[in-house]
């Protein structure tokens, strides 16, 4: 996809660039407050963090848009009397990928860069070569030699990230280090300003309340907190989810999902009816292409929690497909971003202050879908 038919790539690669590990977001933050100025209203961070924006305040409905812009990450937790910090983790990490990864320490005085080291497999005896690998086993090096030198930048307590960057790849495809969840944030951003412009603005009657979300990597603490404090009828989770279109990845386990085909919408507990058959109403009105996943619980996203804040909330939640979810090579297609912004866009201009959310016999089965579009027989079976 050429950049210009991306909406505010500069956006997206500034929300990725500003370091948000959980507990620590307001980076992230103060560029997802910026790209509002002069489009939204109400624009303020509560005590956790989470920041909120909102569009046509007043409106006949209030929904809630909730992106999480926290990001997996390490913390620091001893400084080694060589110099060497000793980390845990912010979020969840598969210990065998962090091994020789480069890192920034963000300290009180600027950026550290450094590198998680471990002693080399020839150096290892037989029995530690096959010693699962652990997180407080390892180390990140900043080159500084001896407690003193390390003291004297770093502190108990600092977060830490990955260095690896925003790359475009091939077609439309891009990898970072955080499109988990920098993408959702930037979903909410790109929504809101879009409803702010014509001809959006003039079909819309709902008040949106645009939410960037925090610590959901540890608990999807923010989206608790900021539905209560929103407190609004509708609400829907942009997050990612697992694409299965590479080696190795079971379909039986987590459906047919591929970068490119658009976003996924999710079905099962944790999802209204009612909302799950208006964004497929309205995605086949605007010739969005969908895939589809199943849940039979909770989520683990921002739409469990939001689902039950107070006496409920009609919740949905659209994904985005992604490669290698929680390492530092995270792959997404720029179009399927796109056209989550378009999917929102449309659900959030027909929801009414007459929509009636409550579930009945007829939203229970929306009209049939498909497996999901454009697969052949081989496909389906692989």
């Amino acid at each position: 996809m050429p950049q210009e038919q991306f909406p505010s790539l500069d956006l997206l690669t500034d929300l990725l660039a500003a370091p948000s590990p959980s507990g620590f977001e307001q980076p992230a933050q103060a560029v997802f407050r910026a790209s509002l100025e002069g489009v939204a209203t109400d624009i303020r961070t509560d005590l956790l963090g989470n920041t909120y924006a909102t569009v046509n305040a007043g409106g006949s409905i209030r929904a809630m848009l909730a992106g999480h812009c926290d990001e997996i990450g390490f913390i620091v937790t001893h400084v080694h009397d060589k110099g060497y910090l000793h980390i845990a983790s912010i979020g969840g990490h598969d210990a065998t990928i962090v091994v020789g990864q480069r890192v920034l320490v963000h300290t009180a005085t600027g950026t550290v860069p450094g590198v998680i080291g471990r002693k080399p497999i020839h150096l290892m005896d037989e029995d530690e070569r096959g010693k699962k690998l652990v997180l407080h086993d390892l180390f990140v090096d900043i080159g500084a030699t001896g407690f003193d030198a390390v003291a004297a930048k770093v502190s108990i307590g600092d977060p830490i990230t990955y260095s690896a960057g925003f790359e475009r790849l091939e077609g439309d495809l891009a990898v970072s280090h955080n499109f988990d969840d920098k993408i959702g944030a930037f979903v909410v951003a790109e929504t809101l300003r879009t409803l702010a412009k014509d001809p959006w603005r003039t079909k819309l009657t709902a008040e949106v309340v645009g939410v960037s979300t925090v610590q959901e990597e540890i608990g999807l603490r923010g989206a608790r907190t900021s539905a209560y404090s929103a407190q609004p009828t509708v609400g829907i989770a942009i997050d990612v989810t697992h694409a299965s279109d590479y080696p190795g990845v079971d379909k039986k386990r987590v459906g047919n999902v591929r970068l490119g085909h658009g976003p996924v919408l999710t079905r099962g507990a944790n999802i209204n009816p009612e909302v799950y058959r208006i964004l497929l109403d309205v995605a086949q009105k605007q010739g969005i292409p969908l895939q589809f996943e199943a849940h039979g619980g909770g989520t683990g996203t921002d739409a469990n929690a939001m689902q039950l804040n107070q006496a409920g909330m009609a919740t949905g939640l659209v994904s985005i497909p992604l490669r290698y979810m929680h390492t530092p090579c995270e792959v997404a297609s720029l179009s399927d971003i796109r056209r989550t912004i378009d999917l929102l866009v449309a659900f959030l201009c027909e929801i009414k202050g007459t929509t009636d959310f409550t579930p009945t016999m007829a939203n229970l089965r929306p009209p049939h879908t498909g497996i999901s579009p454009s697969l052949s027989k081989d496909e389906v079976d692989s």
